[in-house]
């Protein structure tokens, strides 16, 4: 049957070697480093992972400018591995998890931070906070056929070529494998969807003209500017 309307465009992420990978849906583990929860007035205990979601269109390549968006006088940058998932379930056992990463990628999680800050205080959901135009940067996936699967190796941002954000993946409260099992005893993973497995502390406000330059030991670059 035809559509009534214009189909909304797929969004996809260039792969390592070719090809695409199609975003399903955008999945974002808050607070899964120690040091970031402190910084974030929390707890680091190990609770329970949380999740919040990105529209799959949130995608931003590599490369590109990010307009300041609306609205906000605090755009935070959260730096960040992306885990893509190319097989999907429900209930995985974490020592299956693995199993269904297709690739690593690396993202930032940009945060309207006076805005959710604000949502927060009167009990609001803060998703405008983070759910926003271009507010997912990510580099091109490299597939996990290539390096294996990171569990270690440094983490780092710059802004404006100096260190803002610093630490090893070995830092994640919740492993990838755990977060994958976590989060699919709540939603059935499906090949497509990424997850945004936390940031390091160091999350600070950007202004227009910056650039940020991003590494995670292993994987594509990431870099954006701010428009």
């Amino acid at each position: 049957m035809a559509s009534v309307i214009p189909a909304p465009k797929q969004t996809t992420i260039p792969v390592v070697g070719g090809g695409e990978f199609p975003v399903r849906r955008i999945y974002c583990v808050g607070r899964n480093y120690a040091a970031h929860a402190r910084e974030m007035g929390h707890d680091p205990d190990r609770e329970d992972p949380f999740f919040f979601m990105k529209p799959a269109d949130a995608i931003l390549p590599s490369g590109a400018t990010m307009p300041y968006p609306p609205k906000t006088n605090s755009l935070h940058h959260e730096f960040e591995m992306v885990v893509a998932i190319g097989k999907g379930g429900r209930d995985i056992p974490v020592d299956k998890a693995l199993d269904h990463v297709f690739g690593y990628g690396s993202g930032l999680d940009m945060t309207r931070r006076d805005l959710q800050a604000d949502y927060k205080k009167l009990g609001r959901p803060w998703d405008l906070a983070k759910g926003f135009d271009n507010s997912a940067p990510c580099t091109a996936i490299t597939p996990a056929a290539k390096i294996g699967h990171p569990s270690k190796g440094e983490i780092w941002l710059k802004v404006n070529g100096e260190i803002r954000q610093k630490s090893d993946l070995s830092m994640l409260i919740w492993s990838v494998p755990e977060v994958i099992s976590y989060l699919s005893g709540y939603d059935a993973l499906a090949p497509g969807d990424l997850i945004f497995s936390g940031t390091p502390e160091g999350v600070a406000a950007v202004k227009k003209g910056d650039k940020l330059e991003g590494r995670i030991e292993g994987l594509e670059p990431l870099s954006i500017t701010i428009g």
